[in-house]
């Protein structure tokens, strides 16, 4: 695929907006998982919104991070491992990363329902922008394509810092007054180096990013932020 300057253009806009989209699947997903959990329970709250945020991005980073995994733990050459991350079958590194991600999760959910289905419900969205907003942060200027087609080649270096940080705090500051509480600011902020720390290992090992890697982040920081609400006050 040919990635002329005006998809770089709107690749980059879109990285910015991201968060965005994070407010409106969260939105979504905490109010199924609400629901679920005022009629049936924290648990099963936490797999309605897990299960939601799966299916509205049709389990699209979900695919990343398991693709991400296998070509990580596959211990080959840059080159190999890009190859690994393309094919289309699962391997056993993507099949546990899923699977403890998705656990995780639920897990951490679980724990925020069963203080109430409100609190819940802004977990959730705070793991959804969470994980929209590093990916401004992985297609900072200075971080190059892993190879020179697809989404990572269209996005790549197109996120100046400063509009990474305006719009990481905006979204943090957001949460703040939705949640009514500071947590859910410190919990987005901090998620954001979990994920710096993967995007810095993929840099290290292919040498830039894909879509793949965008996709790892996103559930990455995803978790991250989920796990400071759940191990926080």
């Amino acid at each position: 695929m040919r990635v002329t300057r005006w998809d770089r253009v709107a690749g980059g806009r879109a990285m910015l907006a991201a968060p965005l989209v994070g407010l409106v699947l969260g939105a979504l997903a905490g109010g199924l998982g609400a629901l679920v959990c005022w009629r049936g329970g924290a648990l099963l709250g936490a797999v309605a919104a897990v299960a939601a945020l799966a299916a509205l991005t049709r389990g699209l980073h979900l695919d990343g991070l398991a693709d991400v995994a296998d070509a990580l733990g596959s211990g080959k050459p840059a080159e190999d491992a890009l190859r690994i991350m393309k094919q289309s079958d699962i391997g056993p590194f993507g099949v546990l990363s899923l699977v403890l991600l998705m656990l995780g999760q639920i897990a951490c959910l679980t724990s925020q329902f069963a203080h109430s289905a409100e609190r819940g419900a802004v977990a959730v969205l705070t793991a959804a922008m969470a994980g929209r907003c590093a990916l401004a942060w992985g297609c900072l200027r200075p971080v190059p394509a892993a190879r020179p087609g697809g989404l990572g080649a269209m996005v790549a270096a197109t996120v100046a810092v400063p509009a990474a940080l305006a719009g990481t705090l905006l979204s943090a500051l957001g949460l703040a007054l939705v949640g009514g509480h500071p947590r859910y600011a410190l919990a987005l902020t901090l998620a954001q180096l979990a994920a710096g720390a993967l995007l810095h290992r993929c840099l290290r090992r292919f040498g830039g990013v894909t879509g793949d890697v965008l996709g790892a982040l996103v559930e990455t920081a995803a978790l991250a932020a989920l796990l400071v609400l759940a191990l926080g006050p």
